[in-house]
């Protein structure tokens, strides 16, 4: 079985994500804003848990700012696309704007690829690469308890946002329709900021997915 805990933290409330397998007591943590480092490590003793590693949705810096103290901590490595791990190696030349504290190095500890599987004791994650957002934006799908971690590729009501270097929005709606809508509807997304949705309510509601951006006549967002 599946155990979920999530947090948001930092300046932008991002998401961070503790999941673990309930048998095994084995666990991942998906993405690390900033001041996430002590919530991971409160639950995580709390819990009994063994983390293996930290996956990341993509690598700007709000989903990154504690991933080089959880690494160190915890001695575990960083998983990232290998189109995002530029903005790791330098995070500081990356942000769009200064930022009042410098962001730490990370040591890339492994890469991400699509159709990939990652297992956390019985669970098992698909790898899908959605670039868009960022040119190496991911999301984990664990198929059996039909949940997708989506980053800041999809969001209740909207989408990621394609204004910064990297984002591409015809791409960003080419993978949404490909990797995730193509997910049943039932299937439960925990994105990188704001609230949980699923497939299907995004399907039927969410305005930058209905037919209408298929075939040219797009909405276009404020």
């Amino acid at each position: 079985m599946l155990v979920l805990e999530a947090i948001a933290a930092g300046p932008v409330a991002t998401n961070a994500y503790l999941v673990a397998d309930q048998a095994t007591r084995m666990a991942v943590l998906i993405d690390a804003p900033m001041e996430s480092h002590w919530w991971y490590a409160e639950r995580i003793a709390a819990l009994g848990l063994t983390p293996l590693a930290l996956w990341l949705t993509h690598s700007h810096w709000d989903h990154t700012a504690d991933a080089a103290a959880i690494a160190e901590q915890y001695a575990i490595p960083v998983l990232v696309h290998p189109l995002d791990a530029y903005r790791l190696r330098d995070p500081n030349a990356q942000t769009v704007i200064p930022l009042p504290l410098p962001l730490e190095a990370v040591e890339i500890g492994g890469y991400l690829h699509h159709g990939q599987q990652l297992t956390v004791g019985s669970l098992s994650f698909q790898v899908r690469h959605v670039p868009g957002h960022t040119e190496g934006s991911v999301v984990f799908v664990e198929h059996a308890a039909r949940v997708v971690f989506c980053g800041d590729t999809l969001f209740a009501g909207s989408i990621g946002r394609t204004d910064l270097p990297g984002g591409d929005y015809e791409q960003l709606l080419a993978s949404i329709h490909r990797e995730l809508l193509s997910l049943p509807d039932d299937y439960i997304c925990y994105p990188g900021h704001m609230e949980p949705t699923t497939i299907g309510q995004e399907r039927r509601t969410n305005p930058f997915l209905q037919p209408s951006d298929l075939y040219g006549n797009r909405w276009e967002r404020q």
